[in-house]
């Protein structure tokens, strides 16, 4: 029986928030050699985003990204279906949007990442990945590719959050990449 996204989703989480305290430590210095292999010493802008509901924590990630000078965007839910990126200063507050979500509040500015880490709930080996349902990454994503298409969209997951199969259709974004603590897997 296939599973629909709907009854996937509700078991990844339970799942997660189960398994997040035994979960191994992530080498986020590969994240650092995908930046190298694809943008080459460019200046580049990195979105993030500020874990909740037991999402991989990459906090140090981006403390270490903010110390290297590369600017880093957070995701910003505008409307009920418009997600834009701002830039955020490594330390600057945050502030708890109606998700739960933290997000920054200090500029209009929307800033167009170069690489994108995308919080998920599952993944497959051919990159497809279940959100939280409301598709916002989905439609920034492809917004996004639109204007740079060099943009690198990399999905961070624990390995168990790995499906056999998602169901996906014409809507869903797939990733370049998954980064879990056991690597990263790509397609090619």
């Amino acid at each position: 029986m296939k599973f629909n996204k709907f009854l996937l989703r509700k078991k990844f989480l339970s799942k997660r928030r189960k398994k997040y305290l035994t979960a191994k430590k992530f080498n986020f210095n590969l994240i650092f050699g995908l930046i190298r292999k694809h943008f080459n010493k460019k200046k580049m802008v990195i979105g993030g985003y500020f874990p909740s509901d037991y999402e991989v924590n990459i906090v140090e990630f981006l403390e270490n990204v903010a110390k290297k000078k590369i600017k880093i965007v957070l995701p910003v839910i505008e409307s009920s279906n418009n997600m834009s990126f701002k830039l955020w200063i490594y330390g600057e507050p945050l502030y708890v949007n109606n998700f739960g979500i933290l997000e920054p509040k200090n500029t209009r500015i929307e800033i167009i990442p170069d690489l994108v880490l995308v919080p998920l709930v599952a993944f497959d080996e051919k990159l497809n990945r279940i959100g939280y349902g409301k598709g916002y990454y989905d439609r920034s994503l492809k917004k996004i590719k639109k204007h740079k298409k060099n943009m690198i969209s990399v999905g961070i997951a624990y390995s168990f959050q790995k499906c056999r199969e998602i169901p996906i259709n014409k809507h869903d974004f797939k990733l370049d990449y998954i980064f879990t603590e056991q690597g990263i897997i790509s397609s090619k």
